[in-house]
């Protein structure tokens, strides 16, 4: 699928890890993020240092106004997560423009798939070709919490 969605005038995306307010992100994750709730900072900063994070920014001011950070080697996984959209802002497009564009970012890698977990957003990944696993019996998990 290659249907690649407009960011809406006025933001711009980037994965320069310099620009990612940390702060705000964990503040959201932490406290309106179910799968993130409680995430202590230190936990938070270190998921960022081991990632590729993309950031969502409102132009001309650079503040920060959307998350996500995927898991990756860049060769043979990718695992998309803590996708998060502020709440002023949302309904926007932005969601979707960032999730495009972190596929578009993973598609010279050559990966087979980019996994991710989902509670309540089916309808808004399957818009940009993620679908339910194929075989979910070969997938297995090791729960260490």
């Amino acid at each position: 699928m290659n249907v690649i969605p407009s960011l809406p005038e006025g933001y711009e995306i980037s994965t320069d890890p310099a620009r990612i307010d940390a702060g705000r992100v964990h503040h959201w994750l932490s406290t309106d993020a179910y799968w993130a709730l409680g995430r202590s900072r230190q936990k938070h900063d270190a998921a960022i240092e081991g990632s590729l994070n993309f950031g969502v920014y409102a132009t001309p001011s650079g503040e920060q106004v959307a998350y996500a950070r995927v898991v990756t080697d860049r060769a043979t996984f990718a695992w998309l997560c803590d996708v998060y959209v502020g709440p002023s802002v949302r309904g926007k497009g932005l969601g979707t423009a960032l999730v495009a564009a972190v596929r578009e970012e993973l598609r010279p890698c050559g990966l087979r798939r980019i996994l991710l977990a989902t509670h309540d957003a089916h309808g808004v990944y399957a818009r940009l070709g993620f679908r339910a696993l194929d075989r979910p019996d070969h997938f297995m998990a090791l729960p260490l919490e």
